[in-house]
């Protein structure tokens, strides 16, 4: 009913981290990041079944010391989602969490120290077929090119990504992605449009330090949009100071805007003014409470008044528009009964919740059929 994604996304090279594929094609990857001590395995393992709950994707884990480095192990061995290991520096460290189980390795080659140590590290992400993510960031930019450039700028992360790609060109490793983040969404995007033209790799994409929950939301939405828009970026992540689901959340969110992912139910919704004929913020919000659980793509409208309610609710799978004395609602594209506001609320979630088991019924027919046909 709704027009499809019109993106045209950047070729890139595939690799694999854990079972999810990331580049060449495959759908955009949400990943998030924990914020419990990695050695209190408990706290960890919760939140990470907590995100996988949520629909991420991935999870990175800092992993900084010793500790660290067996709680990993242990959480490894329970989780279901394929974990990112967050490295800095030491390269022992990096070997030896690859071989506990990490299914990517987050560290920079190039502030590991000597060739060597890279050597070593590389040979055991290839051994172990573990992808590494180069990640730059004008925070933690090499003195070297701070003295160079003066401040971060585009051209100064990106020589600092091209220096640590190299590294690993050198010893024959392809298997990598790169993330080049900034706070600020101007140097964000110019950084990530000109690293995308040198290398054919994966791109993370992300703003670093967004900020808290509404305006790192929308720094990142306005950033990872115009990206996303130009069809770089094939693996994301939100940071906000916030918790971790919620960066989930707001990542699919993103990717439902732009018709790259689809999880959840889609609402389109009036924002209310003296025409509506029921509570339109009380009801999506409910709505949204309630349904939560749903994993499945569905568009529904909840439109106050007929303005602009029959035209929305045409384009949608259920959809409802206000009127009196009763409100219309919609079931695929056309008027089908009328309904009282009282009862709105329980009424949509019955349709909405029986339009998804229908679906995933015919979805389940259909593979039935092609089973039995093969």
């Amino acid at each position: 009913m709704n027009l499809p994604c019109q993106i045209k996304r950047r070729e890139s090279r595939q690799i694999k981290v854990g079972g999810v594929v990331i580049g060449g094609g495959a759908p955009i990857s949400v990943q998030t990041m924990t914020n419990t001590d990695t050695r209190n395995v408990i706290a960890t393992l919760d939140q990470v079944k907590r995100l996988q709950d949520e629909g991420a994707d991935l999870v990175r884990i800092s992993v900084p010391d010793e500790e660290s480095l067996r709680g990993f192990a242990e959480i490894k061995k329970k989780a279901k989602v394929p974990l990112i290991a967050d490295i800095h520096f030491d390269y022992k460290l990096a070997i030896e969490v690859i071989k506990k189980g990490a299914d990517c390795l987050r560290i920079n080659p190039g502030n590991i120290g000597k060739k060597d140590k890279v050597r070593q590290v590389v040979t055991v992400a290839n051994d172990y077929d573990v992808p590494i993510r180069i990640g730059v960031n004008a925070g933690s930019l090499e003195k070297r090119l701070q003295k160079k450039y003066g401040e971060p700028t585009a051209d100064a992360l990106v020589e600092s990504a091209i220096d640590h790609v190299e590294i690993l060109k050198s010893l024959n490793f392809e298997n990598f992605k790169l993330s080049i983040k900034a706070s600020d969404v101007f140097l964000t995007i110019e950084s990530y449009r000109k690293i995308a033209k040198l290398i054919d790799q994966p791109l993370h994409l992300g703003i670093t330090e967004a900020g808290g929950f509404r305006s790192g939301t929308v720094k990142s939405s306005v950033g990872l949009g115009a990206l996303l828009l130009e069809g770089i970026g094939d693996t994301i992540r939100i940071s906000l100071a916030s918790e971790p689901e919620n960066e989930v959340k707001v990542g699919f969110d993103i990717l439902k805007s732009l018709k790259l992912r689809s999880k959840g139910i889609n609402f389109i919704a009036c924002p209310s003014c003296s025409r509506m004929n029921f509570d339109v913020i009380g009801t999506l919000n409910e709505l949204e409470n309630r349904l939560e659980d749903v994993k499945e793509s569905l568009d529904v409208a909840v439109i106050g008044c007929y303005v602009n309610g029959p035209g929305e609710s045409k384009r949608v799978s259920i959809g409802v528009t206000g009127a009196s004395p009763k409100n219309l609602i919609y079931i695929d594209g056309k008027p089908d009964h009328k309904i009282e506001s009282e009862n709105l609320v329980d009424h949509l979630e019955n349709l909405i919740r029986n339009k998804i088991r229908d679906q995933k019924s015919y979805k389940e027919s259909l593979i039935k059929t092609k089973k039995n046909n093969a």
